[in-house]
């Protein structure tokens, strides 16, 4: 071959190398945009945050996908589901076990278990006794009369009932029997249906402190005090631990109630049986699994290795993501 024959040659390839390169990328594209259709999210109060960060994402890779979130607290979110039989494609709770014991089978056959938080107390800088607030004495300034406190409902929300959980902990590890009983009795007109709502009350000064996640306490760049582990529902390793308090909320139906015993905060989501549009709602959360989990991590929450819960049946989409 001569000199210009080597150099059309060169070219040549050159071109095909491009036009290869432009194939594989328009493909990569096309993939990437073939998900359309809208995807409904009912997710607990404190997921707001993450929950839009992911749907964001998500639409950016997909931008023919429209995805409607709403926000409640995770009992309410689920009689939305079972009383209200409002359409739903994915369910997320801020408690795996509420899952389990109200939507499996009838609803829902699996449940993935995907996050983790803690309780804290959360402040700002004109709280009362702000000044003086530490991990020892954090339950005497909140009962005391100047102090105004908020908590959420816990017959609609995780957070409400955990608080109460956090109460008897405490009461138990500083064996003052009542204590929980004076902190049920004080400030209950500061009681709102799911935790986030509580946020404006302490914006206005209404109240100085709010039982409330850690997760949303960094979200908002709020002040708050770290409880320590054997009250905070962290940490797994104390399962033990928090199983010996309990709460009574009530259940799906009138007069019903269910018993939640503490136990270590773990989200939970499903996909509903009667979701309309299952192969995107597979699509989010396999998104979640591969990318999702750092940005929940970013804003706050734990990491927990994703796992299914023992009531749930595998569905297929999900078994590249879990460890066997």
């Amino acid at each position: 071959m001569n000199k210009s024959g080597m150099v059309y040659f060169t070219a040549w390839l050159l071109l095909s190398a491009i036009f290869i390169s432009s194939c594989r990328n328009n493909q990569s594209e096309k993939q990437s945009t073939d998900l359309s259709g809208e995807l409904t999210i009912f997710h607990a109060g404190s997921l707001s945050v993450p929950f839009k960060a992911l749907a964001d994402s998500f639409c950016r890779i997909h931008p023919e996908v429209s995805i409607l979130t709403e926000s409640a607290g995770s009992l309410a979110s689920i009689r939305k589901i079972t009383d209200l039989n409002k359409p739903c494609d994915i369910m997320a709770s801020a408690d795996y076990t509420l899952i389990d014991k109200l939507l499996i089978p009838d609803y829902a056959s699996w449940n993935l278990l995907f996050a983790g938080n803690e309780m804290s107390i959360v402040y700002h800088s004109d709280s009362r006794l702000a000044d003086s607030l530490s991990a020892d004495n954090w339950y005497k300034i909140l009962l005391n009369p100047e102090v105004r406190f908020g908590r959420s409902d816990p017959d609609s929300d995780p957070c409400g009932y955990r608080a109460i959980l956090t109460m008897k902990l405490t009461e138990k590890f500083l064996d003052q029997p009542g204590m929980t009983e004076n902190f049920l009795q004080k400030d209950n007109k500061f009681i709102r249906p799911k935790e986030v709502d509580l946020l404006a009350l302490l914006e206005s000064g209404s109240i100085d402190y709010i039982f409330l996640y850690k997760s949303v306490a960094i979200q908002h760049k709020l002040k708050y005090l770290e409880l320590s582990d054997s009250i905070n529902l962290a940490s797994p390793g104390l399962h033990d631990l928090y199983q010996t308090v309990s709460v009574e909320i009530a259940g799906n139906k009138p007069g019903d109630k269910i018993t939640q015993h503490g136990e270590a905060m773990v989200y939970g989501l499903t996909i509903l049986n009667n979701s309309k549009n299952k192969a995107l709602a597979e699509a989010f959360i396999s998104f979640i699994l591969k990318d999702g989990l750092q940005i929940i991590e970013n804003l706050g929450q734990t990491r927990v290795i994703p796992r299914l819960s023992e009531k749930s049946q595998a569905p297929a989409f999900l078994h590249e993501y879990l460890v066997p």
